[in-house]
């Protein structure tokens, strides 16, 4: 059983940064890869990115490349999502989850334990 916590959700100013981390409890952190998903208010919950358990592999959505970042410590059982250049239409409620396995996916299917979210709100 896995527990995810995410934060550092908050309002920014479009161009700003928000940095979202997300604390994992139990052993099997370092043995899966981790992915961010988000979804936006009145739309579906889509990928954002992902990285592989060893941090050798990430993916990223087409929408958040050059932008956003995944990036995960193994001995402090947290992965990071930094978000830079924000936009309005980057306002979402982020989750993040950790996979079956160790290889990153984009697909929600992949994915067994999610956490409860966390809002970021772009203004123009």
């Amino acid at each position: 059983q896995v527990q995810l916590v995410e934060s550092g959700g908050g309002l920014v100013q479009a161009g700003g940064s928000l940095r979202l981390s997300c604390a994992a409890s139990g052993r099997t952190f370092s043995t899966v890869a981790m992915g961010w998903f988000r979804q936006p208010p009145g739309k579906e919950r889509e990928f954002v990115l992902g990285i592989s358990r060893s941090s050798g592999t990430t993916r990223y959505a087409d929408s958040v490349l050059g932008r956003f970042t995944i990036s995960r410590d193994n001995a402090k059982n947290t992965v990071y999502l930094q978000m830079n250049k924000l936009k309005p239409e980057d306002t979402a409620v982020y989750y993040c989850a950790a996979a079956k396995g160790g290889a990153v996916s984009s697909a929600f299917f992949e994915y067994a334990y999610w956490g409860q979210g966390t809002q970021v709100t772009v203004s123009s």
